[in-house]
């Protein structure tokens, strides 16, 4: 179930590696500047902050003025309880980012920022002492300007706030790779804290993150209550964090959200400084794997590790703590609580000590889901990981069984290297979890929803249509035009001919399937299971004309190219502009300017023929699987196992050795085209890091006199 395309914005071709480019920018500023990596590291993230914030503050703005009440005429004044209420945070005018930008060239800019942070720290006490401020002087004026400008490029104006939170964490993470702040630990990927918060489902209560980073758990957390219109401030969050500079991140981050938590200085092995044990409602987190460095003396008698040490190696220290972070999880939750936490693939199935653990954990019946991911889901890291969730509260009928879900075959390629989960696959995911659940309802809601998304992306095809359509019609009239007064030349005839013939079948083809459209599928079907099947089987139909669509529309675009190229490179002729050709040479030139017109048209409609096929495909991939919605196994995907099947396993918690091998699937979305071009990519991406490595290996040779 891999994908390139999804409903969300963020999506966008525009979008897709912004954060890189933006870091590229901003980095390559620190580089001419001298500015060390540390020393840069706070004021980028600050400015960051600001811009964020004021993009979450212009998002809710019109909204939170239409909902003040009047009295006597006038309308109350906006209140930080208006804006945290839609996550966002209210700014005086000297904090917003467009006022930092526009400031006359000669004003003090570092004094101006400063400022605006303590305007935030004036009307949100949990922010205070915590933003930087005296850091921008540091940089210096014309860095300071410059980075406020590169922070602010034309497309940020208008992107989605999705965008901004892919940027926040890309940022954090690269700092982090380049030792700036933690050592190179990483951060959880917004879309595994996405399926987290999805499956764990937080309502209201306490929300614990022992390994707090930069508290994206609560966010995800608040905004998985926000999705369902109710007040994220019925969570409490908690967190611990040993890094003071990570503190500071997860207050922004969660400022800039409209929410506040209590972050503790403390190091989890050792302390517990909220004094939770047993008390929380909810755990979430994104641990350090294989740490080898805790005192096995300091731990032993710890009663947050009821189910005894993992190991212990020679040097007294415990050997891996992945089953300390586990125990810890477990032991936080109140009687009803449930933990989601992202952990190490070697951890499910390790040996030894870790084995006994494991099998006491199992046996308290606590285990609620497994979660295989593939790699590359990190910015810094490569490795697979497995999400595992904990639930005291599961039901009887339930306490011997675990759901065991295989997705490493489900993602979407963001870049080369980084890969995360659409919006519709982390809800396909999170499907499967409501049926083994019992909520039948939910499943087939889902369903419907793809259904009627499909419809509705369908219906806007014509509109679509009849833009592409006059760029090409016009283009005919260009090229016949230039035709018509000149000697007949054979190639640019008959290319023109193939293109007319494509144009002439697209455009039928087109004229019928919007004509079906209006006609089969005016209103969405009924909320029921039989009639969504019915519905999905016309649809099939619909999606592979959409499909197929999307090959002649580009194929009409590709040889009216040619059109124009085979003009252009006909020689001997006065078309290419030569001697008294200048008047036919400009007439190329217009041509060309149309071909170039025409793509924006063509990318619309080539977009909104997916779309049509892509949320048909969301429906047919989970009724395909569970047709009468039902939990049922799924070969490499899912099962439910009982405590028998796993003590049979050696108690191993690796969904991979449960579910099976899936069968092979054909991938009706394959591009051949854009898998060449990616490849390409990839080469020259892998061909510049080589010569950058090179380069790099010379200069330490001729450095250590080699």
């Amino acid at each position: 179930m891999s994908s390139r395309t999804s409903s969300s914005a963020i999506d966008s071709p525009a979008y897709l590696g912004f954060e890189q480019k933006l870091w590229q920018a901003a980095d390559t500023l620190r580089a001419n500047s001298g500015v060390p990596s540390n020393e840069y590291f706070l004021p980028v993230m600050g400015l960051l902050f600001l811009r964020y914030a004021y993009s979450r503050y212009l998002a809710v703005k019109d909204d939170v003025e239409a909902s003040l009440p009047v009295r006597g005429g006038k309308r109350r004044p906006a209140t930080k309880e208006d804006y945290s209420k839609r996550g966002a945070i209210l700014l005086r005018p000297e904090a917003q980012y467009d006022y930092l930008v526009s400031l006359p060239e000669g004003a003090d800019l570092a004094k101006a920022v400063a400022g605006a942070m303590e305007s935030i720290e004036a009307d949100y006490t949990s922010l205070k002492g915590q933003l930087p401020k005296a850091e921008y002087q540091e940089l210096g004026k014309d860095v300071l300007g410059q980075l406020l400008r590169k922070l602010n490029p034309e497309e940020l104006k208008t992107a989605p706030l999705d965008v901004f939170g892919r940027i926040y964490e890309y940022f954090l993470t690269q700092f982090a790779d380049q030792k700036a702040h933690d050592g190179g630990e990483f951060f959880t990927p917004s879309s595994l804290v996405t399926l987290i918060a999805n499956v764990l489902e937080p309502e209201r209560g306490t929300v614990l993150d022992i390994a707090n980073g930069s508290a994206g758990m609560f966010v995800q957390s608040a905004r998985f209550v926000r999705l369902r219109h109710e007040n994220p401030n019925q969570l409490t969050f908690r967190g611990v964090e040993k890094i003071v500079t990570t503190i500071r991140l997860a207050k922004m981050n969660l400022a800039v959200h409209g929410l506040e938590g209590d972050i503790k200085e403390g190091n989890t092995y050792y302390e517990d400084p909220h004094e939770l044990f047993g008390k929380a409602d909810y755990v979430m987190s994104n641990p350090p794997f294989n740490v080898d460095e805790v005192d096995a003396d300091k731990v032993k008698r710890d009663p947050r590790l009821p189910f005894g040490l993992p190991g212990v190696n020679k040097e007294g220290k415990v050997s891996n703590g992945n089953y300390l972070w586990i125990s810890y999880f477990w032991s936080y939750l109140n009687p009803k609580g449930r933990a989601g936490f992202v952990m190490s693939s070697q951890a499910s199935s390790a040996g030894h000590k870790e084995a006994e653990v494991r099998r006491k954990i199992v046996e308290t019946g606590d285990v609620d889901v497994m979660v295989s991911i593939r790699s590359n889901f990190f910015y810094t890291r490569t490795v697979p990981c497995e999400l595992w969730f904990f639930d005291k509260g599961k039901p009887k009928d339930r306490r011997d069984s675990v759901l065991m879900l295989d997705c490493r075959n489900i993602y979407r390629k963001v870049t080369r290297r980084v890969f995360d989960f659409s919006p519709e696959q982390q809800q396909n995911i999170a499907a499967i979890v409501w049926l083994y659940r019992g909520q039948r309802d939910r499943f087939i809601a889902l369903v419907q929803e793809y259904l009627d998304k499909t419809i509705l992306e369908a219906s806007h095809i014509a509109a679509v249509v009849e833009p592409f359509k006059k760029g090409c019609a016009a283009i005919t009239i260009a090229v016949e035009s230039l035709l018509g007064a000149k000697p007949k030349q054979a190639n640019v005839q008959q290319v023109m001919k193939e293109r007319c013939e494509a144009a002439t079948a697209c455009f039928d083809s087109l004229a019928n399937l919007t004509a079906r459209i209006a006609k089969d599928w005016p209103k969405p079907c009924k909320p029921e299971l039989v009639a969504q099947s019915k519905r999905l089987a016309e649809l099939a139909e619909l999606a592979t004309a959409c499909r197929d669509l999307v090959k002649d529309v580009d194929l009409v675009y590709k040889l009216t190219g040619r059109v124009a190229d085979a003009l252009e490179q006909s020689s001997p002729s006065p078309l290419r502009g030569e001697g008294r050709g200048e008047e036919s040479g400009a007439s190329v030139r217009v041509l060309k300017r149309l071909l170039k017109e025409l793509d924006e048209p063509r990318r619309a409609l080539v977009e909104q023929l997916k779309q049509t096929a892509y949320f048909e495909r969301q429906a047919h991939w989970l009724l395909s699987r569970f047709p009468k919605a039902e939990f049922c196994a799924v070969p490499g995907l899912c099962r439910v196992v009982s405590r028998a099947d796993i003590e049979k396993a050696d108690w191993s918690l690796t969904p991979g050795r449960y579910v099976g091998v899936a069968p092979q699937e054909v991938d009706e979305d394959f591009d051949f085209e854009q898998t060449i071009h990616d490849i390409h990519t990839e080469l020259a991406d892998l061909n510049k890091e080589a010569a950058a490595l090179a380069g790099r290996i010379q200069q330490n040779l001729e450095e250590l006199g080699a």
